[in-house]
C-alpha cells in the first residue's frame, strides 16, 4: 500500500478514534502525533483501531521513533507491504 493510500486510511481511523474535534480534511502529514489531542489511554485505543483497520500487529514500543502522521503512515506502509 503506498503512503498516500495509507495516509487516507489512517486519517479515517484517527478521525473515528479522536476525542477532540480537529480539521481532519486538512490534516498535514507532518503534523506531530502529540498535537492531535490523544491522551495516553486514547492513544492505546487508537493503536488497537489502527491494527484492526490495517490488519497488522505491533507493540507500542515499535513506534518509539514515530513523531508525525507521515512517520506513522510510512511505518504502516512497511508493515502492510
Amino acid at each position: 500500500m503506498d503512503t498516500t493510500a495509507v495516509l487516507e486510511r489512517l486519517r479515517e481511523v484517527m478521525r473515528r478514534s479522536a476525542q477532540k474535534t480537529l480539521d481532519w480534511e486538512h490534516l498535514d502529514a507532518d503534523t506531530p502525533i502529540d498535537a492531535l489531542g490523544f491522551d495516553s489511554l486514547a492513544i492505546l485505543d487508537l493503536l488497537y483501531d489502527i491494527q484492526q483497520a490495517f490488519g497488522v500487529s505491533f507493540e507500542p514500543e515499535d513506534l518509539m521513533k514515530v513523531q508525525t502522521v507521515r512517520d506513522l503512515a510510512e511505518f504502516l506502509g512497511r508493515r502492510t507491504a
